[in-house]
C-alpha cells in the first residue's frame, strides 16, 4: 500500500480520536458562545482549510442562523487595518498553525474584539498561541504535502462544533456513525470514471449546499496531485456563465448532496448531459445518460458530504497513477506554506 493511500485512510481514526479530544474544550467554547452570542462569525484558512471554511459557512448559517465571511488576511499583514469585530467569533482554521498571515489576522482580530478560537492539527503552533480557543483536529502527522486527512478531520470537528452550539441531536448521532461510514467509503469503487478524467486537461466539480466545499476541495486537489486543471462552482453560479464552457472534452464532475439542494443538480445533470457534456455523477440513481458513481446510503446531509470526499481521495489515488503524478510530493509545493 503507498503513502497516500495509507495516510486517507487513517482519517476514520482521527476522527473518532476526536470525540475525547474535543469534549473539553468543545464545551468551553460553546458555553462562551452562549454567554456572549456573536452576531457574526469570520473565518481565516488558506488552500484546503478554506475550503473547509466554505463548508462552516454552510453549517452555521443553516443551522443557527449567524452569518458567516471570510476575511482576507492581507487586511491585516499588508493594509495593516483593524476591523470592527466586536460581537464576532473569530474562527481560524489550519493544518500547521504556521502561517503568518493567519497568526496576524488573529491578533488583530483578538485586538478588535473579536472571541478567536483556532481548529487546528497543531495545537502548540504559533496560530493557536495567538487564538483563545483551540479545538484540535487529532489527525497526527500527515506526510504528504496534499493534505487528506487534515481536511477530513477538520471538517468532522466543524460538525461536533455544529452539533454542540444548536444542540443538534440528530447531527451528533450522524458524528458518533461518521467514523464507520468514512472506512466504508473509502473502499467504493469510482474507478469507472477513470476512463473521462485520466485524459483531461480541464474540468469542472459542482456541489451545492454541503457539497460546495467537497466540490471545491476536489478541484484543488485535482490540481495538486494530478497536475489537472479544475474549477469548481456551485450549480447555481455555474449557470451564470460558466455553462458556456460545455462540451464533451470538457468533463463535469457533480457531488450530489442528499437534502433539499439535490432536486436543483440532478435538472442540471441531466441538461448537461442533453448538451453534450461527459458528466460524472457522485450520488443518485443510475441513468444511461450519464455515469454515475457508487455512493454510500443515505444518512445526514452533512455527514454524507464527508463521506463523498473520502471516496473521492480513493479515487484521486488511481487518477493520479494513471496519469503518473506524485500525491505525496506534488511538484512546487510545500508541506508548511508561509504567507502574509
Amino acid at each position: 500500500m503507498n503513502a497516500a493511500m495509507m495516510e486517507f485512510r487513517e482519517a476514520p481514526a482521527a476522527v473518532l480520536r476526536q470525540a475525547e479530544t474535543l469534549a473539553a474544550p468543545l464545551r468551553q467554547l460553546v458555553s462562551r458562545l452562549r454567554q456572549a452570542p456573536p452576531k457574526l462569525l469570520m473565518t481565516c484558512a488558506r488552500g484546503s482549510s478554506a475550503n473547509a471554511a466554505v463548508f462552516c459557512k454552510y453549517l452555521v448559517e443553516r443551522h443557527l442562523g449567524i452569518p458567516v465571511g471570510a476575511i482576507a488576511p492581507s487586511i491585516a499583514t499588508i493594509y495593516r487595518r483593524q476591523l470592527r469585530l466586536d460581537q464576532t467569533l473569530f474562527l481560524a482554521l489550519s493544518q500547521s498553525g504556521r502561517s503568518d498571515d493567519l497568526v496576524e489576522s488573529a491578533l488583530m482580530a483578538k485586538a478588535a474584539g473579536a472571541a478567536t478560537a483556532a481548529i487546528i492539527n497543531d495545537p502548540a503552533s504559533p496560530l493557536a498561541a495567538a487564538c483563545d480557543m483551540v479545538l484540535p483536529i487529532e489527525a497526527g502527522r500527515e506526510a504528504g504535502i496534499a493534505a487528506t486527512k487534515t481536511f477530513v478531520a477538520t471538517l468532522a470537528a466543524l460538525l461536533r462544533l455544529t452539533a454542540a452550539w444548536a444542540e443538534d441531536c440528530a447531527l451528533g448521532k450522524a458524528i458518533e456513525r461518521l467514523p464507520g461510514r468514512l472506512s466504508l467509503a473509502g473502499e467504493l469503487d469510482w474507478s469507472g470514471g477513470l476512463h473521462i478524467l485520466a485524459d483531461a486537461t480541464s474540468l469542472v466539480t459542482i456541489g451545492r449546499g454541503p457539497t460546495l466545499a467537497i466540490a471545491r476541495e476536489a478541484a484543488l486537489k485535482l490540481k495538486e496531485g494530478c497536475d489537472l486543471h479544475a474549477e469548481a462552482f456551485s450549480g447555481a453560479e455555474f449557470l451564470h456563465g460558466p455553462i458556456a464552457l460545455v462540451s464533451p472534452r470538457y468533463p463535469i464532475m457533480i457531488f450530489r448532496p442528499t437534502d433539499m439542494a439535490a432536486d436543483g443538480l440532478d435538472a442540471l445533470a441531466d441538461d448537461l448531459a442533453r448538451k453534450g457534456a461527459a458528466v460524472v455523477r457522485a450520488g443518485g440513481a443510475g441513468e444511461n445518460t450519464f455515469l454515475h458513481l457508487p455512493t454510500l446510503p443515505v444518512d445526514h446531509p452533512d455527514t454524507d458530504a464527508l463521506c463523498l470526499i473520502q471516496s473521492f481521495y480513493g479515487f484521486l489515488i488511481e487518477l493520479a497513477d494513471r496519469r503518473g503524478t506524485d500525491l505525496v510530493t506534488p511538484r512546487h509545493l510545500q508541506k508548511v506554506t508561509r504567507t502574509r
